[in-house]
């Protein structure tokens, strides 16, 4: 294990730093912005700022790379993300939080980006599994850590912010001093989104659900959870339960997953989580040991349902378009995450707290009725041909790069509907007079 962790420990200590900052900024800003009086739509705003920055920095995040390399890149990209958090603690207009917000987000999908090639780079097909499972475990565990380091100071301080700033400016260190040789810069993607949405209906619509859910709670759960008080260590300690439970979650459901039609699992992981979802709205004010028990619970299904919704999209898949799918559902996910925090923030601002898991509910259920919908439109795909589940961070590629403009002559769709072109045309083609089927 050691042997096939040293290549990479260098990245997977800059990624243990960046993570954590990220994690800490991603509880402190909503709680300072509820003590700015922002209101409960312009939070909202906020955390859908991010997601339109995490978008675009896998859109574009493939140019930079190219031109200048993995550690330049990296380097310039955490001084942007290390210096934007210190700006949040200096100017407090919303217009200039939700700029910065979204330059965040660019910063962190491009780091993103570097590491994940990086880690495929240096990692063998032996290796490879066992290196983005430490590196999910890494992941699950510094964003909990950092969400906790809210207790160690006050949201209304400056302190917390230059504590992002620093964990952040410290992962540039490892990458700079590492003497392992960086990767080739990645290969573009093309993505068709009629593509994805024929490909599998439940797997896009799915992705887009999840990115609404998650992204409103990412977004509002730390003022949600405080329950207007100024307990901020209640708050992350909440998070940090959430994400256990999708951790704990992720493995068990996914093999589960494996042995039967991945749509009736995806249609009770949903109800599940609209059920703890409509009770965390319901009685997640009643104390603390029911909001942390029913926190655990809705991570445990909330959390999951991406993986199971890629998963099940990739049972649909063939040839060369696994990557391409794998980009377009991440870009759908983003898509759903800056629709969901504004919808949330709505129904937050007419319902009170309770409002951000009714509307996590609703949109659970809503697609719980669509999944119940496509199974009598289409046959399940049979379990033995249905590919092993990996969970989608693992799927090598938290990040794609990712490129939406027009194909060119090296375009990977038009590689992609070559070959199906190809294999259809060896389908239909009838037995030769040996008995086997004609190649083309």
């Amino acid at each position: 294990m050691l042997r096939a962790l040293a290549p990479v420990a260098a990245l997977l200590v800059s990624v243990a730093f960046m993570l954590m900052g990220n994690g800490l900024q991603s509880t402190l800003l909503p709680m300072r912005a509820q003590i700015e009086d922002y209101t409960s739509v312009q939070i909202g705003v906020l955390g859908s700022a991010y997601f339109v920055g995490f978008a675009l920095g896998c859109w574009r995040g493939a140019l930079l790379i190219r031109r200048v390399g993995h550690i330049r890149t990296f380097a310039a990209v955490v001084a942007i993300a290390s210096t934007s958090a210190l700006v949040h603690a200096l100017v407090f207009e919303p217009v200039v939080w939700w700029a910065i917000r979204l330059l965040s987000g660019a910063c962190i999908a491009v780091l993103f980006m570097v590491i994940e090639s990086w880690l495929n780079e240096k990692s063998t097909n032996e290796t490879r599994g066992l290196v983005f499972s430490v590196y999910t475990a890494i992941n699950l565990t510094v964003i909990s850590i950092g969400q906790l380091l809210i207790a160690f100071g006050n949201p209304e301080g400056f302190p917390l912010f230059l504590m992002a700033s620093i964990l952040i400016s410290w992962a540039a260190v490892p990458v700079a001093m590492t003497r392992s040789e960086s990767p080739e810069p990645p290969d573009s993607i093309g993505i068709r989104i009629g593509y994805l949405i024929r490909l599998s209906p439940v797997g896009f619509i799915g992705s887009f659900v999840v990115g609404m859910t998650n992204g409103a709670f990412w977004a509002l759960a730390p003022v949600v959870a405080q329950g207007g008080t100024s307990n901020a260590a209640l708050a992350a300690i909440f998070i940090a339960v959430v994400v256990i439970g999708g951790a704990v979650g992720q493995y068990p459901l996914g093999k589960i997953s494996d042995r039967m039609d991945r749509r009736k699992l995806i249609i009770i992981v949903a109800g599940l989580a609209a059920v703890s979802g409509i009770c965390l709205g319901l009685f997640g004010a009643d104390g603390q040991t029911i909001l942390m028990v029913i926190g655990f619970i809705f991570g445990m299904f909330a959390f999951p349902l991406y993986s199971l919704c890629v998963a099940h999209a990739n049972d649909h898949v063939e040839g060369k378009s696994f990557v391409e799918a794998a980009s377009g559902l991440l870009l759908t996910y983003a898509a759903g995450a800056v629709v969901g925090p504004i919808i949330a923030s709505v129904v937050i601002s007419q319902a009170g707290a309770g409002g951000l898991f009714y509307f996590t509910c609703g949109t659970h259920l809503l697609f719980v009725a669509f999944v119940i919908y496509r199974m009598r439109s289409r046959e399940a795909v049979p379990v033995a041909e249905q590919g092993d589940f990996v969970e989608a961070m693992n799927a090598g590629q938290t990040i794609l790069p990712v490129e939406t403009s027009g194909a060119d002559d090296d375009d990977p769709a038009e590689d992609v509907e070559a070959e199906d072109a190809e294999t259809a045309e060896t389908a239909d083609a009838g037995p030769d007079e040996d008995g086997t089927k004609k190649s083309t």
